[in-house]
């Protein structure tokens, strides 16, 4: 069973492609994607790594929490459920 990592503190020139890099050395990546700014087009300056196992998981967490890429110190963890969002917010 696939487990999803939050990948946070990245720089802005990390791409899909560079995560799935890193990530690479720990097991099989199934996604890697940052995330993007709609309006901006710049990353957000975290992603999400999908690894193939919970063994491959943890290996890429005691392995890659706190390593540089381009630069930066990454931040890797278990990522947590997403909240409901509450659509209520006006539009004015």
């Amino acid at each position: 069973m696939s487990k999803k990592l939050y990948v946070g503190n990245l720089p802005y020139s990390a791409t899909d492609q560079s995560l799935v890099d890193a990530f690479s050395q720990c097991g099989t990546v199934e996604t890697a994607k940052v995330i993007m700014d709609r309006d901006s087009g710049r990353s957000k300056g975290f992603a999400f790594v999908e690894m193939s196992s919970s063994s491959e998981a943890e290996a890429s967490i005691s392995r890659l929490n706190g390593t540089q890429l381009d630069g930066r110190a990454i931040n890797v963890s278990e990522a947590k459920p997403q909240a409901p969002r509450d659509n209520t917010r006006s539009r004015y």
